[in-house]
């Protein structure tokens, strides 16, 4: 078992900046404990990969702090049946205000897990973009959203820093166990603000303190 020891300073300069950021967006933030397995994933059939209209990038948005290398394991990891108990996942819907019609990203998607739980909320009206960056999840969550009946759900193969997103397409966002990993959280987080709509909202469950690794 690894630890990874986060440095001080890169946290509290990319908090201050992610809190400028995100200054007129009302956001949520959800810490639901350490889990020792991360997530990674998307969905839609064929794979759609959608520019975004983030603005470019600045020099202090460049950060430099440890992270986890993206889960590339089985994904039954994921389906534990304690698990909508344990993440209180209506709960999070509830807060982030998901409901028939919304349209919702889950950043990080993994397996789908989220994501055809959102899709059956948001219904035919809605729409749910499972994204990830390994293309085996996707292809893993276009196949389950065919046998669970749910076109709603559409697939997006995103990069490590912008989950490639429509601008200005929905109105609830997840990462869910998925930000420890991103290497350079304020250049993702302003292509996600690109893509929310007035009003949208934005979740992150994830770890609460250090990152553990298991080899």
């Amino acid at each position: 078992m690894k630890r990874a020891d986060r440095s001080a300073t890169p946290y509290r300069n990319s908090m201050l900046s992610l809190a400028q950021l995100f200054s007129h967006i009302k956001r949520i933030a959800l810490l639901f404990g350490l889990l020792v397995v991360p997530s990674a994933a998307f969905t839609k059939s064929p794979v759609a990969s959608i520019p975004s209209r983030a603005p470019q990038p600045r020099s202090t948005d460049i950060i430099h702090r440890p992270t986890s290398q993206p889960y590339t394991g089985d994904l039954s990891v994921f389906e534990d049946p304690k698990r909508d108990q344990k993440l209180q996942v209506n709960r999070v819907m509830d807060l982030l205000g998901i409901h028939t019609g919304s349209a919702v990203a889950d950043i990080g998607a993994g397996s789908g897990w989220f994501s055809v739980r959102a899709a059956r909320r948001v219904g035919s009206t809605g729409r749910v973009y499972a994204v990830d960056i390994n293309p085996s999840y996707l292809q893993h969550i276009r196949d389950r959203a065919q046998k669970e009946k749910l076109p709603n759900i559409r697939t997006l193969l995103g990069k490590s820093d912008d989950p490639l997103l429509p601008s200005n397409s929905v109105n609830a966002v997840l990462l869910m166990k998925t930000y420890h990993e991103v290497a350079q959280p304020i250049l993702l987080l302003r292509h996600v603000r690109a893509a929310m709509q007035p009003g949208a909202r934005l979740a992150i469950i994830d770890r609460n303190g250090r990152g553990m690794i298991t080899e």
